[in-house]
């Protein structure tokens, strides 16, 4: 720790001797505004002319935000000229330059003539790209007046919006939502989704985020992020605007909530909450997994090994779609789907964006979310063993979460001046879970039953993660070279009370019984420190140098103690040595690595290394005395190319390399009995594990006959994958420390493991059908998984195949008319190598039709149809499901902004949700109950108020 220390103190020296050196060039700087409603103009064109020597001139772009800076200037007098498409010229005479000079904002006029013309051609555009940014015309995709942003996304070629509201673009999933730039209730994408109208949207950017320092020094570290940016129509930035809403319905069921948002230029504030029973949330489902990890029943029945990974081969879940059609005053329309069992949900949130005093950029939220669902859940499983013979677990299950989770984020952006800026970072996250459970598992082999359990498992838990990052970012005045460094640290803990009460029966020639009467404690306590400084130096105009180092400090302690029941006390005080123990664990690393990059008008291509050591020490104090000392020594290269073939037509690779260190949950050797029946433990021989991942995104547009092509295949092999070993006892044994397997339990580990690799593939077409005024758009994709794992100690390779296909029909015709037709298909081939007589094939489709009609003065109509098919899987779980929801409502009052409506969720009654999950060691699948036929009245007001400022331009 002292050796890291040093460095840093020396490092940030070197930084700060670095920060006051001074050049000779000069700069300008200044922000483009709409003269209107003070919107940022993003690439603006900025010609500087020296009035002296015209080859001592230079021009830029505006960025994101509307600033531009142009670098290498000398002393003296210039003139400035600003053009924008659908703007009038702006000029600027006589510019004295004898020093870095900011010139502050400057408001451009709209041109209404040339405005128009704009408008026209881009409302043919539906697609184009801009770099390494796709970007979709909002008004080349008609919705109905109430629509969410997910409803247009919906329809836009290569955005699709699963079932659970996670957002994929482009075959990868969405990680953020920016509204014109800024972030929008932290790292939720979903929550800006829901709460969004399409009718402030001028244009959806679909873009690989950058970290913050990446973005600086122009080099991908490899932690990029698919990111929308929301950019906002002209007119629309200052006002207010959102709704409030209410329903009541059959079987008690309700629901209400809303959302108001204020803007006024680049103050921004927004408020949303909701509280309903019908399954419905507005944030991400990321908020119930928390810094706990998980908010539902633990069991290991369900849930697999606590130690190793669960990389299932193939895994999808089955149910009935959602209600709601486009309008937004139905319960699901801008609301994740239909969870499993029965939700009650409560949630409030509040997100503040603004800039004060020109040079400090404020972004915060805070969110609140209770969540209390009851499942039921019925279980069958079939596990892979070497033998003709197959051993069956099923399981009956019943649970109630109760989870209260808090998320804080905020962003600082401060810029000093035109070279140097700070960024500031604070997340906190605490939550509180809750879990009841009772759930009754039988083994059996060849239908005779082997052992049996009935548990009773209660589990209070409570934990807080933050993290913060400091980045400091200079620009010397030659072009190109920079400097910058981020620190960074976290803080988590996590406790917990559990109780167990379980019978246990065990079928041989002398069947038996035990009772299991436990209470846990457990505390997992850990930060880490890091820091990453990174120099640029241009090695030519075109070509670029970057140095970085990163070291980093972690320490984590986890205890367990497990007491057993003292019959005489009626205390838990006698403790249980094999389910208990005390571990410490740290992790230091150095990390320093060497970037070329060369980039032209055509050509962006980079190559790197990165030398990285690793020193883990291990020590478990208690039940037994252990200490293990690693050091990894690894060479992490990493390369990219970009070529843009023309402006519409680009091609992008990607290599990069990282290591994964095992979790203190995998290295701690203790047992996890949850479920008596499946043990599971960790594995302190661990080692850590090597990815390498290989990346391909190809896009090409057709912007006049709006033609859209984009291509994304990924390939990731690991090796020492960090997999399962599962020891299903075929006889009473007894393992390691002196732990008892009975006839017919398991006790699961992690190990390393070696063959791990996965290839996935989505492929979409987009253009339009003119005779129906739609838009179609072809989805395609193949995914391959093979993840190796031991059963009773033979390897066993679960390789999957998955092919998909689908398209969407989107409506582009009126308001008054929207319709989607969307069918998405998955074949899945399941084969292993340690019994082929368990190799499996199925297939699932999900059909799904929805239309919004306006026919009359204020009447509005709206229905959604969805099949979903599965087949191949047990007997049982074949299903075909038809789920139909329909509604009417009537808006009045002023501008309409009144609806009521009846709406009827379900009205076949088959709504249902099956899953079917492949590992490495089994084939299972759940039936888990869901919220059936339900009916419900439902009042909202629409807030539609924004307002136009003077024009003050000159």
């Amino acid at each position: 720790m002292s050796c890291i220390k040093l460095i840093l103190a020396i490092t940030i020296g070197i930084f700060l001797s670095l920060f006051n050196a001074n050049g000779q060039n000069l700069t300008l700087s200044g922000r483009f505004l709409d003269g209107d409603d003070t919107a940022s103009l993003i690439g603006v064109t900025v010609l500087l002319t020296n009035t002296q020597d015209s080859s001592k001139s230079g021009w830029t772009t505006s960025d994101d935000r509307g600033y531009f800076l142009i670098n290498n200037l000398y002393s003296g007098v210039y003139n400035l000229r600003a053009t924008y498409i659908g703007y009038k010229a702006n000029y600027i005479n006589k510019i004295s330059l004898v020093a870095n000079k900011d010139i502050g904002t400057i408001l451009m006029e709209q041109d209404a003539a040339q405005l128009k013309a704009a408008q026209v051609e881009a409302f043919q555009k539906r697609v184009e790209l801009k770099g390494d940014t796709t970007e979709y015309n909002a008004k080349a995709f008609k919705v109905n007046p109430d629509a969410s942003a997910e409803d247009l996304i919906t329809k836009m070629p290569g955005i699709t919006v699963n079932p659970n509201g996670t957002i994929q673009a482009h075959g990868e999933n969405v990680q953020k939502v920016l509204v014109d730039g800024q972030e929008f209730f932290g790292d939720d994408p979903t929550t800006a989704m829901r709460n969004l109208p399409s009718d402030i949207i001028s244009k959806i950017q679909v873009f690989d985020q950058l970290s913050d320092q990446s973005q600086f020094t122009g080099f991908d570290d490899g932690n990029s992020i698919k990111t929308i940016n929301i950019i906002t129509k002209a007119g629309k930035s200052n006002g207010q605007f959102g709704k409030i809403y209410g329903g009541y319905g059959t079987d008690e069921r309700y629901w209400t909530g809303g959302n108001i948002n204020y803007f006024n230029g680049t103050e921004r504030i927004s408020l949303i909450g909701l509280s309903n029973n019908i399954n419905q949330q507005n944030f991400s489902t990321q908020d119930l997994l928390g810094v706990l990890g998980t908010s539902t029943n633990p069991r290991s029945g369900s849930s697999g090994s606590k130690g190793g990974s669960r990389s299932g081969g193939g895994e999808g879940n089955y149910g009935g779609g959602n209600f709601g059609g486009s309008n937004t005053t139905s319960p699901s329309n801008f609301l994740v789907g239909q969870q499993p069992g029965i939700s009650t949900v409560n949630s409030i949130g509040l997100n503040y964006i603004n800039k004060w005093a020109n040079k400090l950029t404020v972004n915060a939220s805070y969110f609140y979310n209770n969540s209390d669902n009851v499942t039921n859940t019925t279980l069958n499983r079939q596990y892979l063993l070497s033998d003709t013979a197959s051993q069956y677990y099923n399981e009956i299950d019943q649970s109630q979460t109760n989870n209260y989770n808090h998320r804080f984020n905020m962003r600082m952006t401060y810029d000093i001046d035109s070279n140097n800026s700070i960024i500031f970072t604070p997340k906190l996250k605490a939550q509180t879970t809750n879990i009841t459970s009772v759930d009754s598992g039988l083994n059996t082999l060849s239908g005779a039953k082997l052992s049996s359990t009935i548990n009773n498992y209660t589990n209070d838990n409570s934990g807080y993660d933050f993290n913060q990052n400091l980045l400091f970012r200079h620009k010397f005045n030659k072009q190109g070279r920079t400097i910058s460094l981020n620190l960074g640290s976290d803080i988590n803990t996590k406790t917990g009370t559990s109780n167990l009460y379980s019978q246990n029966e065990y079928f041989s020639n002398n069947d038996s019984t035990a009772i299991t009467d436990e209470q846990t404690q457990s505390t997992t306590k850990g930060y880490t420190v890091s820091s990453n400084l990174a120099y640029t130096e241009p090695l030519s105009k075109s070509s670029i140098i970057q140095f970085n180092y990163q070291p980093s400090y972690s320490q984590n302690n986890s205890q367990k103690t497990t007491d057993l029941l003292d019959k005489t006390t009626e205390q838990y005080s006698q403790i249980d040595s094999l389910l208990s123990s005390t571990f410490d664990n740290i992790i230091t690393t150095q990390k320093e690595g060497i970037t070329y990059r060369l980039r032209d008008e055509k050509l962006n291509f980079s190559i790197g290394v990165n030398h990285q050591n690793t020193m883990l020490n291990d020590q478990e104090t208690f039940p037994y005395s252990l200490k293990i000392d690693k050091t990894y020594d690894n060479f992490l290269p990493t390369a990219t190319f970009q070529y843009r073939f023309s402006k519409n037509n680009n091609l992008r690779l990607f290599y990069f390399t990282n290591t994964n260190t095992p979790s203190i949950t995998q290295l701690q050797n203790v047992i996890n009995n949850t479920n008596p029946l499946l043990l599971s433990t960790g594995n302190p021989d661990l080692q850590q594990q090597i990815s390498q991942t290989m990346l391909m995104r190809y896009n090409i547009t057709d912007a006049g006959k709006a033609r859209t092509f984009f291509a994304f295949i990924s390939y990731n092999p690991i090796t020492d994958y960090i997999g399962n070993s599962t020891l299903i006892a075929n006889k009473d044994t007894t393992v390691s420390n002196g732990v008892v397997l009975n006839r017919g339990s398991q006790l699961t580990m992690p190990v390393n493991l070696s063959g791990y690799q996965n290839l996935n593939s989505f492929f979409t077409y987009g253009f339009p059908v003119k005779f129906i005024k739609s838009n179609l758009n072809l989805n395609a994709g193949l995914t391959y998984n093979s993840t190796p794992g031991l059963i009773n100690n033979v390897l066993n390779r679960a390789n999957t195949y998955k092919e998909t296909g689908g398209l969407v029909l989107g409506s582009n015709i009126s308001q008054d008319v929207d319709f989607t037709l969307s069918y998405n298909s998955n074949y899945n081939i399941v084969r292993n190598t340690i019994q082929p007589g368990l190799n499996n094939n199925y297939f699932t489709h999900v059909a799904d039709f929805k239309f919004n009609l306006l026919p009359w003065k204020g009447l509005v109509l709206n229905s959604e149809v969805s099949n979903t098919l599965y087949t191949g899987l047990q007997s049982q779980y074949d299903q075909n499901i038809f789920l139909w929801s329909a509604g009417i409502g009537y808006k009045f009052g002023k501008n309409r902004l009144a609806e009521l409506r009846v709406a009827a969720f379900d009205l076949l009654n088959q709504n249902t949700s099956i899953t079917r999950t492949v590992t490495d060691t089994y084939i299972e699948d759940d039936r888990t109950q869901v919220l059936k036929r339900y009916y419900m009245l439902t009042f909202t007001y629409n807030l539609k108020n924004f307002r136009v400022k003077p024009n003050t331009s000159k």
